[in-house]
């Protein structure tokens, strides 16, 4: 039987170790997630040069999130067994390569074929990631350090047609895909050269199978538990909202308004910053409520769900970016939320497999929205298309009432050993934050 597990600390200042993981993890999303985005910004180019129609654009995102989505819980095992840092790495790597290669594409088949590589290696770091970040933090520094670096994504959203849009526009669509890849391969080095070293008191003690302690039992435990698939498709949800936006919002205001490509990337700016601010508010308040995210993911999914009828159909421009806003804005409060029952109630050991877990739901909102949109955008129009993104919204309010909203009622879900909910609330009070242990020799890339 796994050890008993401890209850979470109070929310603590970032140390020097965290600061810097925060950064260095900060960057390697950024490059992950504008990689991701780039293709939706040259979507009209390319379904113009291959002579596509909306839904074949869309099988073209979706293909690459079909892979994603299947590598998420064997990206976090992996980690969990190999260490974090060497399948980051390996993960930046790879993905650099097949991000160069979709720009050699010359054919649809050979792009879907590309895209669905480029998914099995990007499908490996967000669980070595998030694990990383919670081997190099302590339970009270956890969250917000990963609200952090998850901003990243809102952040990519903003750089991603402001860089890319100007490259598609003057040098063709291909030359956005090879100066991404250039920079994936910068950051590849930065994270394996710089990565702060693991905490001394989040070092496994090696198994019987020489993975650490309780691994197997734990990951078991995670992928057979009904909670754990709830939070993942409660994250789901909100993907369906993220991807589907990501994915149609640029050939909308493209096709529908007139817009250009580089001026659609700059009006994207404003909601991408929203999102931002929100996704860094939305990791602090989880640390201040100790999880309960019901309370924070409710009232921001009711009000998504209103912006996006609202922006389904609005008549001009301004409301259209207006609405989106609010929307994305609100909706990006729930994204660490979602987060922070499972990862403040699992020692580090055991995130890599969790977060695979429920950043496969997440993923697989990035393989049905910008299909099932593109099909709607062919038959009923682009209203129809983003009104479909309410049932995301639906679905993420609906199970955060399903869920556990703290570590004692979390633990007695999935069966774990550990504190009662009385000293688990002990525990949780506002406590001055303990000296960081002593590093220990990281694992190498």
């Amino acid at each position: 039987m796994a050890p008993p597990l401890s209850a979470p600390a109070a929310r603590e200042r970032l140390d020097k170790g965290a600061r810097v993981t925060v950064v260095l993890l900060f960057a390697a999303w950024l490059i992950d997630y504008i990689d991701r985005l780039v293709i939706n910004l040259a979507l009209p180019s390319i379904g113009d040069e291959f002579d596509l129609s909306k839904t074949q654009q869309g099988l073209a995102v979706s293909a690459f999130f079909l892979a994603y989505a299947a590598c998420q819980v064997p990206g976090g095992m992996l980690a969990d067994r190999f260490g974090a840092k060497r399948v980051t790495c390996l993960a930046l790597l790879v993905w650099s390569a097949f991000t160069a290669l979709t720009g050699l594409a010359g054919s649809f088949a050979i792009l879907l074929v590309v895209r669905f590589l480029f998914g099995v290696a990007e499908g490996v770091f967000p669980g070595a990631s998030m694990k990383a970040v919670s081997e190099r933090t302590t339970p009270g520094q956890r969250m917000a350090a990963n609200g952090m670096v998850q901003s990243s994504n809102a952040v990519a959203a903003v750089v991603a047609p402001l860089a890319a849009a100007p490259l598609i526009a003057h040098f063709g669509w291909r030359s956005a895909f090879f100066s991404v890849a250039g920079v994936g391969v910068f950051v590849w080095a930065a994270v394996s050269l710089w990565l702060p070293q693991r905490r001394a008191a989040d070092t496994p003690e090696p198994g019987p199978s020489g993975g650490p302690a309780g691994t197997a039992w734990s990951a078991r435990t995670v992928l057979r538990s009904p909670t754990m698939w709830a939070f993942a498709a409660m994250f789901l949800g909100y993907d369906i909202i993220v991807w589907g936006l990501n994915t149609w919002v640029p050939s909308y205001l493209n096709e529908q308004r007139g817009i250009s490509l580089t001026s659609a990337g700059a009006v994207a700016v404003i909601p991408a910053g929203a999102a931002t601010v929100a996704i860094i508010v939305g990791g602090r308040l989880s640390d201040r409520l100790n999880g309960n995210h019901r309370r924070i993911i409710l009232p921001a999914m009711a009000v998504a769900s209103v912006a996006l009828a609202l922006m389904a159909t609005a008549t001009t421009t301004t409301a259209f970016i207006g609405w989106m806003t609010v929307a994305i804005s609100v909706a990006s409060l729930s994204y660490m939320p979602i987060f922070a029952v499972p990862l403040r109630s699992l020692p580090t050991e055991l995130t890599g497999a969790a977060v695979g877990l429920i950043t496969l739901g997440g993923q697989l909102g990035g393989v049905v929205a910008p299909t099932v949109m593109g099909m709607l955008a062919d038959t009923a129009g682009f209203a129809a298309a983003f009104a479909f993104l309410i049932v995301g919204a639906v679905l993420a309010a609906a199970l955060a009432l399903r869920t556990p909203q703290d570590t004692a009622s979390f633990r007695k879900a999935l069966r774990l050993p550990g504190p009662s909910p009385e000293s688990v609330e002990d525990l949780a009070a506002p406590t001055t934050p303990a000296s960081p242990e002593p590093p220990v020799e990281s694992e190498s890339a």
